[in-house]
């Protein structure tokens, strides 16, 4: 079965080397530091030290190889080229209809969403709603709190 693309800015792929990079070289250097110093204070059938740190250390194993997944199956996505449909690495601005407020978003894939920064998914109710659209249509995002209509006032 073909693994699902995982749709990055090149920012965002920047980001995840990042962090791979720190739990490889940083993270697992601490932990065994940690596993070390537990296993030196002697029996480890009663060391509540030595077993934080193992279970620590299968956290982060297993955080590095969904890291390592994410890279290898990735797609980066390049700045929309084009302005008149809503792709993935467009900013849109939308007009809620019925409260008349403005918001502007940049629509990127799921792994990089992040609504408190304006950041959301393709795969989001509105950024689903809008993928494909222009600029002038109103748009129905059917959201957990009922049907919200949205205006695309701009794509950049």
């Amino acid at each position: 079965m073909a693994e699902k693309k995982i749709m990055l800015t090149q920012d965002g792929y920047d980001k995840l080397v990042e962090k791979l990079d720190y739990y490889k070289s940083v993270r697992r250097i601490e932990i065994a530091e940690r596993l070390k110093a537990a296993i030196a204070l002697g029996d480890l059938s009663e060391n509540s030290e030595y077993d934080d740190a193992k279970n620590e250390q299968a956290r982060l194993e297993t955080e590095i190889i969904e890291l390592e997944a994410k890279l290898r199956h990735s797609e980066i996505i390049k700045s929309a080229e084009s302005t008149d449909k809503v792709a993935i690495g467009n900013t849109v601005t939308l007009r809620d209809v019925e409260f008349d407020s403005v918001e502007t978003y940049m629509i990127v894939g799921s792994t990089e969403a992040d609504p408190d920064n304006n950041k959301i998914s393709d795969e989001s109710p509105v950024g689903a709603a809008i993928i494909g659209k222009t600029a002038g249509q109103i748009v129905q995002v059917h959201a957990p709190v009922g049907v919200l209509e949205f205006e695309i006032l701009e794509i950049k």
